[in-house]
Formats: C-alpha cells, sequence, structure tokens
C-alpha cells in the first residue's frame, strides 16, 4: 500500500455497516433494508465505497482477495477525499421507498433537474411537510418516479413565500447520471 494515502478498513467499522450515515434520512427505515425478505443484507466498505450487498454474496466473495476485488453488490456511494459521504443515484431504487422527506418536481423542471440542474421554487410541485434546510431529500417526478437526490436549500415554511426564481432543492444525483457518466459509474 505505498503512497502514504490513509485509507479506512475495507468493511467498515461495524458488523451490520450501520456506522454510514445517509443524507436522504430514512432513519430507521434502514432495519427494513437490512433485514429482507429475500435474505439479509449489509453495507461494506470497501475502497471509499460503500456498498449494499446480500450476505450470501458477501460469504462468496470471501475466497477473493480484497485487492482484487473491484466491486461488490451495488454501490450506495462513496468517501471523498474530505471523507464526506457522497450518495450514488444507484442507490435510488432501494432508498427512495423508505425517505421520510421527498420533494415533487413539475413536468416542466424533471428535465431540467434531469440535466443536473437545481429545483426553481417555479418547478417545484409538492414538498414533504416539516422538511427542515438543508435536508436530503428524494427527487420525484409528479407521477412518483423517483429522479435523484438533492438536499433542501429551503425549509417546507420558507418554500411557501420565497421568489419563483429561488432555488428550493439542491441538485446531487439524478438518474441522468446513468447516461452522462455511463463510463464511471460503479
Amino acid at each position: 500500500r505505498g503512497g502514504g494515502r490513509k485509507t479506512r478498513g475495507h468493511w467498515g467499522n461495524t458488523e451490520d455497516g450501520s456506522d454510514v450515515v445517509f443524507p436522504c434520512s430514512i432513519g430507521e427505515n434502514i432495519q427494513l433494508l437490512v433485514d429482507r425478505p429475500d435474505g439479509t443484507y449489509c453495507f461494506r466498505l470497501h475502497r471509499d465505497r460503500v456498498y449494499y450487498v446480500s450476505e450470501k454474496l458477501l460469504k462468496g466473495a470471501a475466497s477473493i482477495p480484497r485487492d482484487s476485488l473491484v466491486a461488490l453488490g451495488t454501490c450506495f456511494g462513496k468517501f471523498t477525499k474530505t471523507q464526506k459521504f457522497r450518495l450514488s443515484v444507484t442507490a435510488l431504487d432501494f432508498l427512495a421507498p423508505y425517505a421520510k422527506y421527498k420533494v415533487w418536481v413539475k413536468p416542466g423542471s424533471e428535465q431540467s433537474f434531469l440535466y443536473g440542474n437545481h429545483v426553481l421554487k417555479s418547478g417545484l410541485g409538492r414538498i414533504t411537510e416539516n422538511t427542515a434546510q438543508y435536508q436530503g431529500v428524494v427527487v420525484y417526478s409528479m407521477a412518483d418516479v423517483p429522479l435523484g437526490f438533492g438536499v433542501a436549500a429551503k425549509s417546507t415554511q420558507d418554500c411557501r413565500k420565497v421568489d419563483p426564481m429561488a432555488i428550493v432543492v439542491f441538485h446531487q444525483a439524478d438518474v441522468g447520471e446513468y447516461v452522462r457518466n455511463e463510463d464511471t459509474l460503479t
């Protein structure tokens, strides 16, 4: 391991990986991701990325040397060089059903969000009650199709009285990244 780069442990700090906090706040619903009807799943840290993996697959991967392992399961996000967790769009289908805080965008603003732009007040369809400022949210279309992740720039109460051109949700990740970054998504 040369280069003097500090790395985290390969498989996380706790047995169930619960030391990872997800910005979209699924709260106690995280237990529903771990104990599923089709088996038990867990979160594992490998090369600064957090993976969501079944215990059956994890046991099978134990025979592969960790230095040779590229990825395991579904990537939920990664830790940046400054050790901040960045949620990946690959986690959207798993986290969206359990999100506590949601934002729905109008049809005219869907494309703008999918191109990586923030959500403006004029494009906001609905927002979950009691969403705090800087709270992680899942962004949906008005047809309840999950589009991506964001961070509330304004609280629910502030959204009611801001200018139509004010940013209400900061863009973090969207399903358009599958096309824009298909070479780098893991």
